[in-house]
């Protein structure tokens, strides 16, 4: 009967994965992919921006679900490597909610005003891509300020205040990791460049294909051949920046983590000895709890 409620303990359902506005994302987004879908694309180029934002922000939305599974009961821990997930899904969501609409009425406009498409297309590139990597680029905005492993508490007597994922204020002297200066101005930079970078070459290449002077890829609209609308030329560099963007993110989010998880030890001893040794065991334990990396990195403390 033990071994029954443990392993029931042990496994998580899937009321316990998702959450009420996981699921609506997922309605959401399946619903508008589903629209568009129904419009039969032979293409499926720019159905891939929307999806690769959206399992971004799943990403997210599914860590700020289960972030709680990480932390004891009353923790006086604030530990946000990442900054506040549920802003990143939503960012993300959003960007991904913007692309998906842009498909639909691109794809809407080529069966019912094909002979406008030639027309229309350059600007929706430029909007469409401008979307897709300011979605990745948003996170970044305000995520110095958020990445942060803190002990939360008022004194040794006072109990400790409620800490949410809307939390930004935040007591210096508590703070045992952020994200130093120096990063957060190369990552802010670089992730700035790498924006700007990216549009500029796309409206470059949008303006020589429609010159004539460089060549691109042929793409299929779905009433693409009605009224005798031809193919659309879109530039080979928006396959670019469908890899180059999300891949980016991957590399600077990774440095973050790692770099607000590599924390001072006598940083920690400073928050630490004011505080009886039971509240400080507490706050130790439940930081080896976090992740292995910080358990081997207190496992002399």
């Amino acid at each position: 009967m033990n071994d029954d409620n443990n392993n029931k303990d042990y496994f998580l359902s899937l009321k316990d994965l998702f959450s009420e506005i996981l699921l609506r994302d997922l309605v959401l987004f399946m619903f508008l992919f589903l629209l568009i879908i129904s419009q039969i694309w032979d293409n499926i180029v720019l159905l891939l921006f929307p999806l690769i934002s959206f399992i971004f922000s799943l990403f997210f939305r599914m860590i700020n679900t289960n972030k709680w599974r990480t932390e004891f009961e009353n923790s006086w821990i604030l530990y946000s490597p990442l900054g506040l997930e549920k802003k990143h899904a939503n960012r993300l969501f959003f960007s991904t909610v913007f692309q998906l609409i842009l498909i639909f009425w691109i794809g809407a406009e080529s069966l019912y005003n094909p002979h406008l498409i030639t027309d229309y297309f350059p600007y929706f590139t430029g909007i469409f891509v401008f979307s897709f990597t300011f979605g990745f680029s948003w996170i970044f905005i305000d995520l110095w300020k958020n990445a942060r492993i803190e002990v939360i508490f008022q004194g040794t007597e006072h109990k400790k205040p409620h800490c949410t994922e809307h939390q930004t204020s935040m007591d210096i002297n508590n703070v045992i990791s952020f994200l130093k200066v120096q990063y957060y101005t190369w990552i802010s930079i670089a992730n700035f460049l790498v924006f700007v970078l990216f549009n500029v070459i796309n409206i470059i290449f949008i303006i020589l294909l429609n010159l004539n002077i460089v060549s691109g890829m042929e793409l299929n609209l779905p009433g693409t051949g009605s009224e005798g609308s031809e193919p659309i030329i879109i530039p080979h560099f928006i396959l670019a920046t469908l890899i180059t963007s999300p891949v980016l993110t991957i590399i600077f989010l990774t440095f973050i983590y790692k770099s607000i998880n590599n924390f001072s030890n006598e940083k920690l001893n400073q928050i630490l000895e004011s505080l009886p040794k039971s509240l400080q065991i507490k706050i130790i334990e439940n930081l080896k709890a976090m992740n292995n990396k910080i358990k081997k990195q207190l496992k002399f403390e």
